[in-house]
């Protein structure tokens, strides 16, 4: 068979645009996910965890996708004038070279819109984060207790 320059060319800024995006997921870790369990019929549920972007370039955490809801959006939390608030992100939440996003009650949190199931303590949220260099990133959220504040314990860290 036969190969163009124009072909070859082609086949190659292909393959080094894969290899960019294995590249930049290797630089997104995630460790200490958990979620909360939820009483019977709920609509939402919360899930935490920690991104550290070990990468020179910046990237975006997006969202997610769950097989237990309708969606996961990103949340923040915070204190204004003596009022503790809620906002949705819908363009996400930017993590700088180096730098480390902690999601963890009373801050930024996923949440889980339009649940299927009650979360029960011992069961696990299989999550799809959705970054916007590094891609899809999948994702164990072990739930606990009804009002813990993180997980029991420590699951091994893990890099894409």
């Amino acid at each position: 068979m036969i190969f163009s320059r124009k072909r070859l060319w082609g086949a190659a800024a292909l393959a080094g645009w894969m290899f960019a995006g294995a590249a930049l997921a290797a630089d997104i870790k995630v460790s200490g996910p958990w979620s909360r369990a939820t009483v019977r019929g709920a609509s939402v549920g919360v899930g935490f965890l920690t991104v550290a972007n070990t990468g020179k370039e910046p990237d975006t955490l997006l969202g997610g996708t769950t097989p237990s809801a309708e969606k996961v959006e990103l949340h923040e939390t915070r204190a204004e004038g003596g009022v503790m608030t809620m906002r949705a992100l819908p363009e996400g939440i930017a993590i700088k070279p180096g730098a480390t996003l902690v999601l963890k009650p009373g801050s930024y949190h996923l949440m889980l819109v339009g649940l299927k199931a009650v979360l029960l303590p011992g069961e696990i949220v299989h999550l799809t984060l959705n970054f916007a260099k590094a891609g899809p990133i999948a994702v164990d959220l072990p739930v606990e207790s009804f009002g813990a504040s993180g997980p029991t314990a420590e699951p091994p860290q893990i890099s894409y």
